[in-house]
């Protein structure tokens, strides 16, 4: 929407139009304020009022979150009233300063073998699942979740507390999710924020940020937060939609020029606090989707160097019955060694050499010929 007359209007501050609908100031013009919509634009007509807020966008943080179901501005959505005793913060907040964070040294135990031996996770990395559709990317995402159970309500200390980020999904798959943790029993330590496909392009672009928030509250508070953002692909291609429609020029692939700091800013905000900050952390799980296999493509190639290392799902492996469809080769922890249990390093031994070999001599073996005793006995 393009309002005139709100000359005083600060970037990123919240307007409320005359049906009651909420919106976000982010083009700042000569003549105008260019504003995106945080809901239906159905009952905003030409010549309506709109009154600033005088406030940034902030959502409800705290313990009382654990087991709900909101939408991207914290409002809940699952059907079970208000929200109970709650503080807000706010959506967009810098990241910790060097000196406030410490290196990751404890371990987030996924409860898969394949992943916690070869791409360990520490507890304020920032791993991401990248894959093509239908690899099993949100499978791991789930399955790091309910392995928390066993740890949630021994120690306050070492509880792990979960926020699903779910963006521009189908409904019913958030509502497969939410059976499936409540049958699990897994959702009293989890916070699920949900930005759907019906959803407009703003709530999906703010939903991250949101979940981001919800988590930091652990952090912050000397306990432990793991954040999993579903899709990244799909908040960027909703933040382009945004900038298209406010005039800003687009550059590759139509994206804008800023998309890079667009999750920079958010995957920046994972990290271990140090031991005079309450040492909590938030561990980052974002996940991206490829379109058949291209990881050279634009959002894919942001994404990887922000993040602390990569575990790529891949659809052959997945159809050849490998679950979780893990690519060793193409996978990395650039921090997670440190974290790993010091029996899963021994255990692990020299394991990824070994695979690598295999796949060296798989590839030879291909062709058919003669191979001699100590290759067949590797094979």
């Amino acid at each position: 929407a393009r309002v005139y007359g709100l000359n005083e209007i600060k970037a990123g501050e919240m307007v409320e139009f005359a049906s009651g609908v909420k919106g976000i100031a982010l083009n700042l013009e000569n003549e105008n304020v260019g504003l995106v919509v945080f809901g239906s634009d159905t009952a905003i007509k030409e010549g309506d009022l709109v009154k600033r807020t005088g406030s940034i966008v902030d959502v409800p943080a705290g313990k009382a979150m654990l087991g709900r179901v909101v939408d991207a501005l914290g409002i809940p959505i699952d059907g079970r009233g208000a929200l109970s005793d709650h503080e807000r913060r706010r959506v967009e907040v810098k990241a910790p300063g060097i000196i406030e964070r410490q290196s990751v040294h404890e371990p987030m135990q996924t409860g898969l073998k394949a992943v916690d031996s070869l791409v360990p996770i520490g507890r304020g990395q920032r791993e991401l699942l990248i894959g093509d559709r239908q690899t099993g990317k949100t499978a791991i995402a789930i399955e790091t979740i309910l392995n928390q159970k066993q740890i949630h309500s021994k120690v306050e200390s070492e509880t792990l507390y979960c926020v699903y980020v779910a963006i521009g999904q189908k409904r019913s798959t958030v509502a497969q999710l939410v059976k499936i943790l409540e049958e699990a029993n897994a959702l009293e330590y989890s916070i699920l924020v949900a930005a759907t496909a019906s959803d407009p392009a703003p709530l999906q672009f703010l939903a991250p940020y949101s979940g981001c928030a919800m988590g930091e509250y652990f952090r912050d508070n000397g306990m432990h937060a793991l954040i999993i953002y579903d899709d990244l692909s799909k908040q960027a291609v909703a933040y382009r939609q945004m900038s298209l429609l406010l005039r800003r020029p687009p550059g590759r692939e139509a994206f804008p020029g800023d998309v890079f700091y667009l999750h920079s800013r958010l995957l920046e905000r994972a990290t271990k606090r140090s031991d005079q900050t309450g040492a909590g952390s938030s561990t980052a799980l974002p996940v991206i989707e490829t379109q058949a296999g291209d990881s050279s493509a634009y959002i894919p190639t942001n994404v990887i160097p922000i993040t602390d290392g990569q575990i790529c799902l891949e659809t052959e492996l997945f159809y050849r019955g490998i679950r979780p469809a893990i690519n060793v080769g193409l996978s990395v922890s650039r921090v997670g060694s440190a974290a790993q249990l010091r029996a899963m390093k021994q255990v692990r031994g020299s394991s990824k050499l070994e695979l690598a070999q295999y796949r060296e001599v798989a590839a030879f073996a291909q062709f058919g010929s003669d191979l001699d005793a100590a290759t067949q006995a590797l094979l």
